[in-house]
């Protein structure tokens, strides 16, 4: 059993991932901003751990997530605008790594973004920035001294999930569904012995644990 502390607790890909680390036996954490969420942070099996990202210390961090083993960075910003990306998906990576740190914890995934992001869309400055800012973020954890996992995943969606995948370093961009992504980050949990690398994830023909045994 893995004690996981999710940052972003809340969010469409938390909550379907900490369904499945507690149906795995795992004790998942979540972090969440507004009361309210506790009810449904429970009701998948994590126990709910009220919290401002924007407002934390690196030291109230810490505390919080002490006597975890992993630590699953799934917070963002959500087209929020400009100075909340760079408050939660910028600052508030940096400080849940800090944090981790500090906390004596020695894992850390990162769900990130694919860099070929709707690349054939009209582009803003907020989406310029949130593609900078997330790089920023991937290059701040991969400096860090924590074991991490980047993961890259293409245009989400709300499709049933298939656990086929494809995934790996470099791959044609595409969609992926967030129940996959959910799986494929608790499998990464189920593999402590994945560091220090970046996957690219699409839905593909591959099944997730394959995937992980290659």
């Amino acid at each position: 059993m893995a004690k996981v502390f999710i940052v972003g607790g809340a969010g469409k890909i938390a909550i379907r991932l900490s369904k499945i680390l507690a149906e795995r036996g795992h004790a998942p954490s979540a972090l969440h901003r507004k009361p309210e969420q506790a009810a449904t942070i429970t009701a998948q099996g994590a126990a709910p751990v009220l919290g401002d990202l924007t407002k934390l210390t690196v030291d109230e961090l810490a505390g919080k997530i002490a006597g975890s083993d992993v630590v699953v960075f799934s917070a963002g910003a959500g087209g929020a605008g400009l100075e909340v990306t760079n408050a939660i998906d910028g600052k508030g990576l940096e400080l849940a790594v800090d944090a981790a740190q500090k906390a004596g914890v020695k894992r850390f995934l990162l769900v990130s973004v694919f860099p070929d992001a709707l690349r054939d869309d009209e582009r803003n400055a907020g989406f310029e920035n949130y593609m900078r800012v997330k790089k920023q973020s991937d290059v701040y954890l991969a400096a860090s001294a924590l074991g991490w996992v980047i993961v890259r995943p293409g245009t989400l969606t709300d499709d049933t999930g298939t656990g086929l995948v494809s995934a790996g370093a470099a791959i044609p961009y595409g969609e992926v569904t967030r129940d996959d992504v959910a799986a494929f980050l608790a499998e990464l949990v189920d593999h402590p012995a994945t560091n220090n690398v970046i996957l690219e994830l699409t839905s593909g023909s591959t099944p997730i644990q394959a995937v992980m045994l290659r």
